[in-house]
């Protein structure tokens, strides 16, 4: 079965799990916003956190979007606001995921995003997911993943 990870970072903590992802054997796709964030830190989650909590789009550079060999799919997205954001909300709108045995993994400082839950518990119900608390502080978050 043919397995994709397809995923947005801002800090880079969305790199360390896409490289655990390689390495259980998952091909990756990392997509890149067209505008970038603000360099500083506060106030790039200052425009990523409203945006996200807005539930906007960016758009993208482009990306290979074609899922068509691949069973499964993995979403990683950072958590901003309780959402996803705004790279990842692009990726959803874009891809058919229907037939494809679907889950997320979500990567955040907090390591929880109370209202992403209800976001996929109403938009993909049934779906599996995990909160990783910055795996790039607790590289141990990464055995979420076995």
């Amino acid at each position: 079965m043919k397995k994709l990870f397809i995923y947005y970072s801002y800090t880079g903590r969305g790199d360390i799990v896409a490289q655990k992802m390689q390495e259980k054997g998952y091909d990756i796709r990392k997509v890149e916003t067209v505008k970038s964030l603000p360099k500083s830190f506060f106030w790039g989650m200052m425009v990523g956190g409203f945006q996200a909590g807005a539930k906007k789009k960016a758009a993208l550079k482009e990306f290979d979007q074609d899922i068509s060999n691949y069973e499964e799919i993995v979403i990683g997205s950072p958590i901003w606001n309780g959402a996803f954001t705004p790279a990842i909300n692009s990726v959803l709108s874009l891809l058919d995921l229907s037939n494809k045995k679907l889950s997320f993994v979500f990567y955040s400082g907090s390591g929880e995003g109370k209202k992403a839950v209800k976001r996929i518990n109403k938009e993909y119900p049934n779906t599996p997911y995990i909160f990783l608390k910055d795996p790039k502080k607790y590289p141990e978050e990464l055995n979420k993943l076995d």
